[in-house]
Parts: structure tokens; C-alpha cells; sequence
């Protein structure tokens, strides 16, 4: 499979350079990076040599994909350049792996582009995946912690650490808590949205009603800069908290004083995208599970703005 990437930089938190690297350590090839400019192609390409990549860097996605002819494009670029970039590849006719959120929530008609994209790929053979990796750590959570019974799930907690302020922590952030209820309580719907905080430190209470059980959610999102910032997760007052080694990047779980090694949900992530391609199939954060997400994050994103 050959992967090309959009925004491989590491400005404004991206993932793109660590994608990549999974891309690659998954047998892909990475023949090309897109970048704003030279500059910043040709850094994040250098930064790509790193893991084995050779990456050519370009300014234009045509001349990037005449030249690359990938099977698939990484859009982890700015959020407010998801759309265009979603679109191109559908008329490329090439698989999408888009980052979190799939487009701006303050875009008037998410779900009808949604629907529209969902539609057009199934037409053409097209895969479309969505970066939100923190369901493919459910069952790391599960050995941790003891089992989970759906239907007697009554509360989830959730602590995530955006650069983002304001409510613009709420589209960098909540997408992650989204998507862990849908995977594990099943497609749902919202109500009784409440914040509390400010620009540095949000608090944000609603019931979500899936398809398993109705529970209260509750997630703190506390701005941090430096890394490893704080994340931790759970259910039913049984939180799991994130540790990071920088120095190997090893990722652990931790709960009530047990501690597991567990791969990079990123990672898992990534190949299930690369299946879903092969197979020509839905990935595990496909077309259904983005829509409905994505819906929900909007309803959240308009209940903030209008307080």
C-alpha cells in the first residue's frame, strides 16, 4: 500500500509524523508528504527519515498524487482543511484516514457531507476512516480493570488535556469520549448538556442513551502544554489513567495501583485502517460511526455557544 501524508508537521500538536511512522511500520510505503509550503514539507519529510521513511515533499496535492499514486491519504492537516481535502481524495478515488474531528463542527451541514462522502466511497470502492484511537484500548481497560457489562453501565468519566481554549477545546477533545460510549454503549443520542469552568478548564455533563444502557458523562478537559499530558478514562468510577515513557514512548494504563503496558491505540488504529482498505470494508471508526459522532459533537459544540 503507498500512504500519502497531508500535515506530517508537528505545529499545533499534530499526529501526522507518528502516523505516518505506523503507516510505514505496517509495510505501507510513504513516497510523499504535502506541506503549506516548501519549507514545511520539506522539514516534516526530513523529520519522516527518522523511521526508515523516504518521503518526496510537495506544496500541490495533484502533483503529489500524480507523482505518488497512493492508495490511500492521511489528512492530519488543520481541521478547517478536512472538507477539501476529503472531497479530493474521493475525486482522486484513493482511501481517506482523516484525524479527529472529520470536519469543523461549526460547519452548517455536517451531516449531510457526511452522508454524501459515506455514499460516494461506497460507489467507488472507497474506504473512509477517522483517527479517534481510544476504543482500541477497551480491551487493555477490560484486563486492567475487570470486565465491562454493557448494560449495567451507569456513569463515564473522562480527563483529556487539549492545547485548545475555550470551546474550541470541545471539537480537539471530546471526539475521543464520543467515540468510546458509541463502541461500547452503541450508537446513541444526547441530552441534558451542561458546562461548567472557563477558557482553561471545562467541565461538560450530559446523559448519553445508546443502544446497551442510558449513563451520566462527565468530562474535564484542563489545557496543558507540555507533554506527556494528563488522560484518563472510565467507567463507573473505575478511572485508568495514561502514563507515557518519552524516552521509548511506552504507553501504560494504570488503575488502583496496577499498571499495564499496552501498544499505542494509535497504532491499532492505524491497522485496522490498513484491513478495512485491504479487505475493502468498514473500519472499526468508519462512515456510520463518524456521522453519528460527529452529529453529537455538533449538538455539544452549539449547546457551548450558545451559553
Amino acid at each position: 500500500m503507498n500512504v500519502a501524508i497531508i500535515g506530517a508537521g508537528r505545529r499545533n500538536n499534530g499526529i501526522g509524523e507518528y502516523v505516518a511512522k505506523y503507516f510505514h511500520a505496517a509495510g505501507a510505503d510513504v513516497p510523499g508528504v504535502l506541506g503549506t509550503t516548501h519549507q514545511s514539507a520539506s522539514a516534516a519529510a526530513a523529520r519522516l527519515k527518522a523511521y526508515g521513511i523516504q518521503a518526496r515533499a510537495f506544496t500541490e496535492f495533484p502533483a503529489m498524487i500524480d507523482a505518488c499514486r497512493p492508495d490511500a491519504v492521511v489528512i492530519s492537516s488543520p481541521t478547517a482543511t478536512h472538507r477539501q481535502y476529503i472531497e479530493r481524495c474521493l475525486d482522486a478515488g484513493v482511501h481517506v484516514f482523516c484525524d479527529k474531528p472529520f470536519v469543523p463542527p461549526d460547519d452548517p451541514d455536517v451531516s449531510t457531507f457526511i452522508m454524501d462522502v459515506t455514499a460516494r466511497s461506497r460507489a467507488a470502492g472507497v474506504v473512509i476512516g477517522m483517527n479517534s484511537q481510544w476504543p482500541f484500548c477497551l480491551g487493555s481497560y477490560e484486563e486492567l480493570c475487570g470486565g465491562v457489562d454493557r448494560e449495567r453501565i451507569e456513569s463515564f468519566s473522562m480527563r483529556l488535556s487539549p492545547v485548545a481554549r475555550g470551546r474550541e477545546m470541545i471539537p480537539d477533545s471530546v471526539p475521543h469520549t464520543l467515540s468510546l460510549l458509541r463502541c461500547t454503549l452503541g450508537p446513541g443520542r444526547i441530552d441534558g448538556i451542561a458546562f461548567t469552568g472557563g477558557a482553561d478548564s471545562l467541565g461538560i455533563s450530559f446523559a448519553y442513551h445508546g443502544e446497551c444502557a442510558t449513563c451520566s458523562v462527565h468530562v474535564d478537559l484542563v489545557r496543558e502544554m507540555t507533554q506527556p499530558r494528563t488522560m484518563a478514562f472510565g467507567f463507573n468510577g473505575c478511572m485508568a489513567g495514561r502514563i507515557i515513557d518519552l524516552e521509548s514512548y511506552t504507553i501504560y494504563l494504570t488503575c488502583k495501583g496496577k499498571t499495564l503496558k499496552i501498544t499505542d491505540p494509535l497504532e491499532l488504529s492505524v491497522r485496522d485502517f490498513i484491513a478495512a482498505a485491504e479487505q475493502v470494508r468498514e473500519p472499526l471508526i468508519g462512515c456510520r460511526h463518524i456521522l453519528d459522532t460527529s452529529s453529537l459533537l455538533q449538538q455539544i459544540y452549539r449547546a457551548y455557544s450558545s451559553v
